[in-house]
């Protein structure tokens, strides 16, 4: 899993798998965007307008944990 972001465009793209083919892009509201595989798996996650959404989220931090060990880990973003 990779999360990118674009300051420039001000989006946010959650990659949840490589990419094997081509994806089907579904809006599901004017700032969000699911990526679906043929089969109908979840390839990405497109954030639109992403500072305005993500803000008041742990500012400048990415939270990982692990519900099922209840282990986390926080990794700064630039």
């Amino acid at each position: 899993m990779k999360l990118s972001y674009d300051p420039r465009h001000n989006i946010a793209y959650l990659y949840l798998r490589d990419k094997t083919s081509e994806v089907e892009t579904v809006s599901v509201t004017d700032n969000l965007n699911v990526d679906l595989t043929k089969d109908g798996t979840v390839y990405g996650i497109e954030l639109l307008n992403a500072n305005e959404q993500l803000s008041g989220l742990l500012p400048g931090k990415l939270l990982i944990e692990n519900e099922a060990t209840g282990e986390s880990i926080e990794v700064g973003l630039p």
